[in-house]
């Protein structure tokens, strides 16, 4: 019989993780004073079981809950904008994210939001802007992740696309980190192979560029490494069945390790992928994928000997750069990655204008080797044409 992870842990923040542990919810809630929670989720997963099975239990336990899912899968300021006048108007006193990424950080920001009279953009993580905010008037957040990729349940931060400007921005306050997560390997069992290997691929990318980040942080690389193996041992099997709890169990923490890791930075994966997401409507972790080697490829000369160390404790018979390389590849075909960004819609007249607006994604700020515009354009025309 297999034994299923367990646990109650503290870092970064509280998280009640192992299969069941939904059932917890309103205790949750309880413990933390919330009475009149606001759960909000996406479109998708509003009328499935999960969520009104959550509304029935809550309800029962004396709170008065409700639901806000008007949310698209690349949350838009509006979306933010909507969901905190009907927490405002629902005298609500707290927030339920439930489900993706997009969920997760619409919920984060709307809790930010809700109680603030500054535009969300005012908090563009851009210096010290976070501190622009009231503190005060921040509402306390419960994340429940139903998907095993972007780790936004421990994030301080929400990537919220801008209508007007068509640029993802990242908004942060240290008190958008949720006062709790529920991780339940349960709630992703329904998630199909597709998705479940995009955003699998998300958590690889997090690890990734947080073990590859230029900034010194040894606990933050010691879980991106481990995060990587959690992915190279679980994430094909959750694919394969997605019934696995062990496998959606061992995916749910690499999801968190990564967001965790990433604490130390980030870099040109994601930069590239923000821009590209907000102009083209892309899923984030598939995006991620397909840029994937050629960053890698771009940055060797910096992470060769790092990657020396990771494919040892991967336990890679020939451990070096290529030996990650080559297995990062055969997961891309494993999981039909498109190869090129060409097949992500993107066209050769958009180079200059993606290219400068990675350069202005602060996620650049960690690739371990300095880059702007013109090495951003340089990997997008090797993307472009699958020239690795």
């Amino acid at each position: 019989m297999v034994s299923l992870p367990t646990g109650n842990w503290h870092y970064p923040t509280t998280m009640h993780f192992g299969v069941g542990r939904i059932s917890e919810l309103a205790e949750i809630c309880h413990s933390l004073g919330i009475e009149r929670p606001l759960i909000v989720t996406d479109p998708g997963l509003a009328d499935l079981p999960m969520i009104t099975d959550v509304l029935h239990s809550t309800r029962t336990a004396g709170l008065k809950s409700a639901v806000f899912s008007d949310i698209k899968p690349n949350p838009v300021g509006r979306n933010v904008t909507d969901g905190a006048a009907v927490y405002r108007d629902g005298e609500h006193d707290g927030i339920v994210a439930f489900g993706g990424g997009s969920s997760l950080d619409a919920g984060k920001a709307v809790a930010l939001m809700a109680g603030q009279n500054r535009p969300l953009w005012d908090f563009e993580d851009v210096g010290d802007n976070w501190t622009r905010a009231d503190a005060r008037k921040i509402s306390p957040i419960i994340a429940v992740p139903t998907t095993s990729g972007t780790g936004s349940e421990v994030g301080r931060a929400a990537v919220i696309t801008n209508e007007d400007t068509c640029r993802k921005l990242i908004v942060f306050h240290p008190k958008m980190m949720p006062d709790a997560v529920v991780c339940d390997p349960v709630l992703a069992t329904g998630l199909p192979p597709g998705i479940t290997a995009a955003t699998g691929m998300d958590a690889l990318a997090h690890c990734l560029e947080a073990y590859s980040a230029s900034e010194y942080h040894p606990m933050a690389d010691g879980i991106a490494v481990e995060g990587i193996r959690l992915v190279r041992d679980w994430l094909t099997r959750a694919v394969d069945d997605g019934s696995d709890l062990e496998a959606r169990s061992h995916m749910m923490s690499a999801s968190a390790m990564g967001a965790t890791a990433f604490q130390k930075g980030l870099g040109a994966i994601h930069a590239l992928s923000h821009p590209v997401g907000a102009l083209h409507d892309t899923h984030h972790g598939l995006t991620n994928a397909v840029f994937m080697p050629y960053v890698m490829q771009f940055n060797r000369s910096a992470i060769e000997e790092r990657f020396k160390r990771l494919a040892q404790y991967l336990g890679h018979p020939k451990p070096g750069f290529s030996s990650v390389f080559d297995w990062i590849m055969e997961l891309r075909d494993r999981f039909n990655v498109p190869h090129t960004s060409a097949e992500l819609g993107i066209e050769e007249s958009e180079i200059e204008e993606i290219a400068r607006m990675a350069e202005a994604d602060p996620s650049i700020a960690g690739n371990p080797v300095p880059a702007g515009a013109a090495e951003m354009r340089q990997i997008l025309e090797a993307s472009l044409a699958g020239r690795l």
